[in-house]
């Protein structure tokens, strides 16, 4: 009999504290608690009513109903476990399962609402937002979990990111700074900085951001590529070529990392280390086009003009685009009437283009978008300083010739002074003598 007085009285007890937490917070989440434990403290009067004791089984129910899972829920929330949230946020996610979003937000906003301090009510409706395409409810939503949870970098780097989309890449920008500074090992968000500082073409910043970042992920591929082609914007070729050539080989199948060392290989005038590197790229089919295109201007320059006129051919039929760029090339001046493609050189220009740099002007940038820029800088650079180099040797040419002139002309002016200054000591000779034989 004192067991079941004293069940009664622990059991009422917490059965009051569990009640008080409807009234205090007007949250109805407890009343299933209150029905389980009336259910428990039931079974006690009624063993005590019908003077019997009930068996272990009900026993046992009556205390886990009553006095257990009260217990637990007081202790989890004296934890900061909110036993609320966690069925709320449950359901709320059973909702999103099945496509309703909009009775979860509904959840979602009155336990918020409750419970300021709730973090997982804002990440979900700051997640279904973002879904959604509200962003700027989405960034509001995760700036109230990082008020609750400041070491939430997920949510920082969730904010940096909706930042730039809405193209507010000043203040993404800080954001991402800020999370690296205490999360320097954040890859994804050096992946992003490093992409906002090249879209504004703060490349040395974007290159001291990828290299802090090697510290912590030496053998991440994706950092050595975009560090070249950082680099290779930067004009320093030589740092990017090195940056190229980590990158691939740790990812053998890193074709556009090959395609960009053939270029500056073909800067260097290497033209054997260039004629492989573009031979690697052929098994890929954005850059196969391009990379005839390089190979035949090697055989061009190495005198191959069979191999030469074969990959030009290959080059325009895969893309013939590529007739017009080989049109304003003096390299091919050589091998042009030997164009074998249905369009002749003087015909009229396709009505695509061959893209330049100024193309990508106001056009998001992306990491695919990086890269192509970085190929064709490296096309135009090369196309400039061998244009350079064939017109330095021309100037030198017609220097030696101009000097073979000049000279011509010297000893023409010297053999004139020289006929000139003999024909004159002879006349003086001749009076001379003359003057001699009347004495």
């Amino acid at each position: 009999m004192l067991e079941e007085v004293l069940f009664i009285l622990i059991a009422f007890a917490l059965f009051m504290i569990i009640f008080s937490k409807i009234i205090r917070h007007n949250d109805y989440n407890y009343i299933a608690i209150l029905v389980l434990q009336a259910i428990g403290i039931a079974i006690c009067f009624i063993e005590i009513k019908i003077g019997i004791h009930s068996n272990w089984f009900f026993t046992l129910l009556r205390y886990l109903l009553s006095v257990i899972l009260p217990t637990v829920i007081i202790f989890l929330e004296i934890k900061g476990i909110n036993f609320s949230e966690i069925i709320t946020v449950n359901i709320a996610k059973i909702l999103i399962a099945f496509g309703k979003n909009k009775e979860a937000k509904q959840l979602l906003t009155k336990l918020s609402e409750k419970y300021k301090d709730s973090y997982m009510a804002h990440i979900l409706l700051a997640e279904i937002y973002e879904k959604e395409g509200g962003r700027r409810k989405a960034i509001d939503e995760y700036v109230m979990a990082l008020d609750i949870r400041g070491n939430d970098y997920e949510s920082y780097f969730k904010i940096a990111r909706m930042l730039k989309e809405l193209d507010k890449k000043d203040e993404s920008v800080q954001m991402l700074q800020t999370l690296l500074k205490a999360k320097p090992d954040y890859l994804e968000a050096t992946m992003i900085l490093g992409e906002i500082l090249c879209e504004q073409d703060r490349f040395k910043e974007a290159a001291n951001v990828y290299q802090d970042s090697l510290k912590y992920h030496s053998s991440e591929y994706d950092l050595y590529y975009s560090l070249g082609i950082v680099f290779t914007r930067l004009n320093d070729f030589s740092q990017a070529k090195e940056m190229y050539e980590k990158a691939a080989s740790l990812n053998h199948k890193l074709f556009g990392a090959y395609y960009n060392l053939g270029q500056i290989c073909f800067i260097e005038r290497d033209f054997d280390m260039a004629e492989k590197y573009f031979e690697k790229c052929l098994y890929d089919e954005e850059l196969e086009a391009m990379s005839y295109y390089g190979l035949a201007k090697i055989y061009v320059i190495k005198g191959l003009k069979e191999k030469a006129i074969t990959f030009i051919n290959k080059a325009i039929e895969i893309d013939p685009n590529l007739l017009k760029k080989a049109s304003k090339e003096r390299l091919f001046n050589e091998i042009k009437e030997y164009i074998t493609v249905s369009v002749k050189m003087d015909e009229k220009e396709p009505e695509e283009k061959t893209l330049t740099e100024e193309d990508f002007i106001d056009v998001p940038y992306t990491k695919e978008l990086g890269e192509k820029q970085a190929q064709v800088h490296l096309e135009n650079t090369t196309d400039l300083v061998h244009d350079i180099k064939e017109n330095t040797e021309k100037q030198r040419a017609e220097q030696i010739v101009t000097n073979i002139i000049n000279k011509e002309k010297l000893r023409k002016m010297l053999e004139e002074e020289q006929n000139k200054l003999d024909e004159n000591n002879k006349e003086q000779n001749s009076e001379e003598k003359q003057k001699t034989d009347n004495f």
